[in-house]
Parts: C-alpha cells; structure tokens; sequence
C-alpha cells in the first residue's frame, strides 16, 4: 500500500532533528505520532494546562494538514506524567472533541522523551 508522510509548516525540525513524521497516511487512515507539549521550536511549555492545549493543537496542525480535523480521529491514546491530573486534562480534550468521540485510553507513564513533559497525544484517523 502506499503511504504518505505529513510533515506540516513548522513541523519539519521533527523531520530533521528526531528522524519521524508527525503523520503518516497509508490507505484512508492517517496515523499521527505522539504530539507534546512544545512549540515549533521545541520549547517545552509551563504548565500542565498549557501543554495539554500545544498537544491538542500540534495534533490539529497534522490532522490540517492531511485534510481532516478532530471529527476524523476514531482512536486516542494518552500518556501521561501525572494520572491525578486527568480531570484537568479531560477539560481541554473536550474543547477539541466536539462532534465525536474519539476510542480513549489513557495510561500513567514515569518519564516521556524530554524532561519536563506531563502528556503525550497520539490519535489515528480515518480520512
């Protein structure tokens, strides 16, 4: 099968520094890796708050960019620094989450790829 990868505007320091694609299309489903807390210059955000609404919205440049939104995402998965923190986390999921719902699994992790990160998004949607 053929597959594409989605690299959106600003997203190609991912590309070049860590070696993957923020997305991936292969037939009509878009696989999109792991979306954190950073900026498009990799700076990790203050806040839990903060880092969960860069997460949502890196996710939304990649869903953009290959033509969907969040109504596409039938899969989530979310990995997260602090558990305890899920209610404040669900509060900015359902700012994004509007039409439908996505498939949810959160799990409690130790550590994510930077220091200082409180929560991973990775989604897979069909297109």
């Amino acid at each position: 099968m053929e597959r594409k990868d989605i690299v959106p505007k600003g997203m190609e320091i991912i590309r070049e520094r860590f070696n993957y694609s923020p997305g991936v299309i292969v037939g009509d489903t878009l696989y999109i890796a792991g979306q954190v807390g950073r900026d498009a210059d990799l700076n990790v955000l203050e806040g839990s708050q903060a880092q969960y609404i860069q997460a949502f919205e890196n996710v939304s440049r990649v869903l953009s960019a290959a033509g969907a939104n969040f109504d596409n995402v039938v899969d989530m998965v979310t990995y997260h620094i602090d558990i305890g923190d899920i209610a404040n986390f669900m509060s900015v999921k359902d700012r994004y989450f509007v039409n439908h719902v996505p498939a949810w699994t959160g799990i409690g992790v130790a550590a994510l790829a930077m220091p200082d990160l409180l929560v991973e998004v990775k989604c897979v949607a069909k297109l």
